[in-house]
């Protein structure tokens, strides 16, 4: 195997372990900071309770993140250090901001409510809640901002084939950031709070912690049935920046072919690369350029419109794209199931609905890596999107039987790492809430 290739394999393994965590974090901050501001406004200690044993959980996550982050920032020097050469001036800013103005940020105050509630006044713990929830999303701001660039450059000029910074605010906000950075926090939102919601309902089938659970049940739930719908919008406009500006990108997830005049959306199809067709292809008529261009007779670029060795891989594309769109409908029908026992004050008795609550834990996670591949898969063959190839990105020194030998090394280390995670995750949750409250001493 060619290293090119080994090398892409190693990041995206990297990666995509790394991605499990960093949502999970958007979404424990916020669930952290409300149980917080209920604690300052009614003083009720059950909300103490549960925001420590929320702690607990967000520092393990965090913890996890980190070990697993640092390995992708030493593969830019690596595996990519042509990459880095000619694009690290401008890439390489928004990774040092994040560390600089967010990392150190996170991990200060992360460390404050670990250790200091009884330190200092609820109202310096409440800012340090905030800040925690202000620096993960800052970090998610920064590295959104430099994948944002890789999607859509700008604000640069190349000079002597090395990419040159001329306007900070262009390159840093440029024809994506936005987009991708709603996209994503709503995306973690709606990880944490499921995750939070799946862990209350094993306590609720349990019989245990009822108190507590009830709780974090409403409170969770919340925020997860408002996130789930708001992230159809938010996905709507990724999606028309991506058809505006990578239409090569959006032609792929769509399994389109043919530049086409009111442009149907595809519900189902079978790209088939060789033969440059979709087999079983479903569409709605004229949807497709309507949400788009909001007109339905506009105008939809087709592969057959691009050099084929400019297509991304469109099969991949494709269906990851729709398994991410297939379990955002579901986070609906289960929000709306939820709504309908809410109302009907059933919420808690309905083991079959916590049952489903527990066992979706996992499938906003795998949302993620899902949107996550089609984004980079669908930029493909460039790592900076008209820039830069990735076959010429990579280094050109680092033979391929290292790099699978990091492949290897990787998979048997992450596995050990995530065995240990669930170790540590279910003994935190096994003692609940209850039992911490009185081994803390409050």
């Amino acid at each position: 195997m060619e290293a090119v290739f080994l090398s892409r394999i190693q990041f995206a393994l990297t990666a995509g372990f790394h991605f499990i965590f960093p949502p999970l974090t958007f979404g424990l901050g916020l669930i952290i900071l409300i149980y917080e501001t209920l604690y300052i406004k009614t003083d009720k200690e059950i909300y103490k309770g549960i925001s420590q044993f929320l702690i607990k959980i967000l520092a393990l996550v965090f913890a996890i993140g980190v070990a697993t982050g640092i390995v992708l920032e030493f593969s830019f020097g690596t595996n990519w250090s042509t990459y880095s050469r000619v694009v690290g001036d401008i890439f390489g800013a928004p990774l040092a901001a994040e560390g600089v103005f967010a990392f150190f940020l996170e991990s200060v105050f992360i460390g404050i409510l670990l250790f200091g509630r009884n330190k200092i006044s609820k109202k310096a713990y409440w800012v340090s809640a905030f800040l925690v929830f202000f620096a993960s999303h800052l970090s998610g701001l920064w590295i959104i901002i430099a994948n944002s660039w890789m999607q859509t450059p700008a604000g640069f000029a190349m000079v002597d084939g090395r990419a040159v910074l001329t306007d900070f605010f262009a390159a840093a906000i440029n024809g994506s950031t936005a987009q991708r950075y709603l996209h994503t926090v709503v995306a973690g939102w709606i990880s944490g709070s499921l995750f939070i919601a799946g862990i209350s309902s094993w306590y609720l089938l349990k019989r245990r912690d009822v108190e507590y659970a009830k709780l974090m049940l409403k409170g969770s739930l919340t925020i997860f049935i408002i996130t789930s719908f708001l992230q159809f919008g938010t996905g709507h406009m990724h999606a028309v920046q991506v058809a505006k500006t990578q239409p090569v990108k959006m032609a792929a997830i769509e399994g389109l072919w043919e530049t086409t005049n009111g442009a149907g959306l595809s519900l189902f199809g079978l790209p088939d690369e060789s033969k440059k067709t979709t087999h079983f292809d479903i569409r709605i008529p004229k949807l497709l350029s309507l949400m788009i261009y909001f007109n339905p007779d506009a105008t939809v670029q087709g592969l057959n419109d691009f050099e084929v060795e400019l297509h991304p891989p469109v099969a991949i594309t494709s269906q990851t794209y729709r398994i991410m769109i297939a379990l955002g409908s579901l986070f609906a029908l289960i929000s709306l199931i939820a709504i309908i026992l809410i109302v009907r004050k059933k919420i808690y008795e309905a083991d079959w609905f916590l049952k489903i609550l527990l066992f979706a834990i996992p499938l906003p996670l795998i949302s993620n890596e899902m949107g996550w591949m089609v984004a980079e898969i669908g930029r493909q063959p460039w790592a900076v999107y008209g820039v830069l190839k990735t076959a010429d990105a990579a280094s050109v020194v680092v033979p391929a039987w290292q790099i699978l030998a990091t492949i290897i090394m990787f998979t048997i280390l992450y596995l050990i790492l995530f065995v240990f995670f669930i170790k540590f995750l279910t003994g935190i949750i096994k003692k609940g809430p209850d039992k911490l409250k009185t081994s803390v001493g409050y």
